[in-house]
């Protein structure tokens, strides 16, 4: 079975198709970001294998360096293969060992993404609801991610405004209709609170955010194991 995959438009589909709440253990993990990362990549290539690097890095919303390092894994375990193309560029294509595990994947993926964004959902509303309850109306999302992704589709219903993204390995300016800014200095509209959004380093953002705005002002959803105390995030890296 070869599952065609939309790389811009999938977390989207599922966030939409993904309602309901569930309580469960936290589902954010290195195995789970690494299969999200594999499969776009394997997805974009099939897709146009001519696009350079940086184009599948802003696909991707990830490192230039990162596309490297993961299209010369693929190569290594037979999964794409690399041809001369004009201008000194190349060509990527996927093997038939590709192909398969793409549709894999994306099975893979997909289940365990309907649970994570189900978690999300539930968790980023009750932040959010407590963000509005403490009268912030105007707030930052600490890192670009999946989970931001799913905070920004909440506050159509919570009635908070997500003024920016602030991420400073972020490589677009743009996130699912959001500014994105590399510090806080860069954003120049004014906002009561930040929610840490990131996942690999939730405990690193929430210690910034507490530092430009005071740890009473940082809210971070549930399942990302962080507990305050003396402006400090436990529980994350």
């Amino acid at each position: 079975m070869n599952v065609p995959l939309d790389v811009h438009g999938l977390n989207a589909v599922i966030a939409f198709a993904a309602a309901g709440d569930l309580r469960g253990e936290r589902l954010l993990n290195a195995d789970h970001e690494n299969e999200r990362i594999v499969l776009g990549l394997l997805s974009s290539v099939e897709s146009d294998g001519a696009r350079s690097q940086r184009h599948i890095a802003t696909e991707l919303g990830i490192a230039l360096g990162l596309v490297n390092a993961y299209l010369k894994r693929c190569i290594k375990k037979g999964l794409v293969k690399v041809s001369d193309a004009p201008a000194r560029r190349y060509a990527y294509y996927l093997t038939p060992q590709g192909f398969a595990e793409k549709s894999r994947l994306t099975v893979q993926y997909l289940s365990n993404s309907f649970s994570f964004f189900r978690l999300a959902k539930s968790d980023c509303a009750r932040v959010l609801d407590e963000a509005k309850a403490r009268g912030f109306s105007r707030v930052v999302l600490a890192g670009q991610s999946d989970l931001a992704e799913v905070a920004i589709l909440c506050t159509v219903e919570a009635g908070v405004a997500v003024v920016a993204v602030v991420d400073p390995a972020t490589e677009v300016a743009r996130f699912v209709g959001v500014n994105v800014f590399r510090s806080y200095d860069e954003v120049k509209e004014a906002f009561d609170a930040v929610i840490v959004t990131d996942v690999a380093h939730a405990g690193a953002f929430y210690d910034a955010a507490a530092a430009v705005c005071g740890a009473e002002r940082v809210l971070a959803p549930g399942l990302l194991g962080l507990r305050e105390r003396n402006g400090k995030a436990e529980g994350a890296p």
